[in-house]
C-alpha cells in the first residue's frame, strides 16, 4: 500500500474541512407539494449526515494519527451533525404525522389526534387551549 505524503494528506484534509463547513443543502423549490419536497429534503438531509459522520470519523483518525487532537474543531464539527441530525428528525417526524394523518398528539396520554379534534379519543382531554372568558378588568 503505498502511502501519500503528508503534504498532499495535509492539503487534502484541508480542502475537505472548508468544504464541510460551507457546505448548504439547496433550499427546496416553491410551488410543489409538501409531501414530495419533506421526503427530497430527508433524503438530502440523510445524505449529509451519513457524510458529516464519515468526515468527523475521519478528523478524529487523522488528529489521532498526528497525536494532536483539538477538541474545538471536533466540537465544531460535532455541533453541525447535530443540527442536521434534530433537523432530519423534525422532518420524519412530520411525515410519520403525514402518513398517519396525524396533527399533533395529547399532552395528557400522547395519544396521536386528528387536525379537527376537540377532545382526545382516549382520556377525553380538551386539546385546545382554553381562553379567558372574562379577562381582568381595566382600569
Amino acid at each position: 500500500m503505498s502511502r501519500i505524503p503528508f503534504s498532499r494528506r495535509r492539503a487534502g484534509a484541508a480542502a475537505a474541512t472548508a468544504s464541510a463547513d460551507t457546505m448548504v443543502l439547496e433550499p427546496l423549490p416553491v410551488g410543489v407539494e409538501d409531501g414530495v419536497d419533506l421526503r427530497r429534503r430527508r433524503d438530502q438531509l440523510s445524505a449529509r449526515l451519513a457524510e458529516l459522520q464519515w468526515d468527523l470519523g475521519g478528523l478524529v483518525y487523522e488528529m489521532a494519527v498526528r497525536d494532536t487532537i483539538r477538541r474545538d474543531v471536533l466540537l465544531r464539527r460535532a455541533a453541525v451533525l447535530q443540527d442536521v441530525d434534530a433537523e432530519l428528525s423534525e422532518v420524519e417526524r412530520i411525515l410519520r404525522m403525514e402518513d398517519t394523518g396525524a396533527a399533533g398528539s395529547c399532552a395528557v396520554c400522547r395519544a396521536p389526534h386528528s387536525s379537527g379534534a376537540v377532545f382526545c379519543w382516549q382520556c377525553g382531554a380538551g386539546l385546545l387551549p382554553q381562553v379567558d372568558a372574562h379577562p381582568a378588568s381595566r382600569a
